[in-house]
């Protein structure tokens, strides 16, 4: 299938997965075994507010080409609910970025680990 044939939605669908999994992966390799411990790190980039952090400190960079603030905006325009501790904003943000990685790992898997190289500089908490 065209990656123009896939809606906003299931991008960010696709997007959540896959960026959930680095995360997870990345906290497991710096040897965080506790699930507590795990779960704490890994909400610093999984939340709607982590999630937002990365895209405005990549943003910010200029990290991000036309294409793929393209898939941002389809992402971020297809919102079905919003989690009650949420706003929009936020939220809206969060699966934008979320179609940046699908996008990304539909189309180009190198660019996607740079994408990965250049989220966890945010560090352990995401800074």
């Amino acid at each position: 299938m065209d990656i123009k044939e896939y809606s906003g939605n299931s991008l960010s669908f696709i997007g959540d997965a896959v960026f959930t999994l680095a995360v997870r992966e990345y906290f497991i390799d710096k040897h965080f075994q506790s699930s507590k411990s795990l779960q704490a790190l890994c909400n610093g980039y999984n939340s709607a507010k982590g999630q937002t952090k990365v895209f405005y400190r990549l943003k910010e960079e200029g990290f991000f080409t036309e294409a793929e603030l393209d898939a941002y905006k389809r992402g971020r325009n297809h919102i079905s609910h919003i989690p009650k501790n949420g706003d929009l904003q936020t939220y809206e943000c969060a699966s934008g970025l979320e179609a940046i990685c699908g996008y990304l790992y539909l189309t180009d898997k190198d660019r996607l680990a740079q994408f990965f190289e250049k989220v966890f500089e945010g560090g352990l908490h995401n800074e």
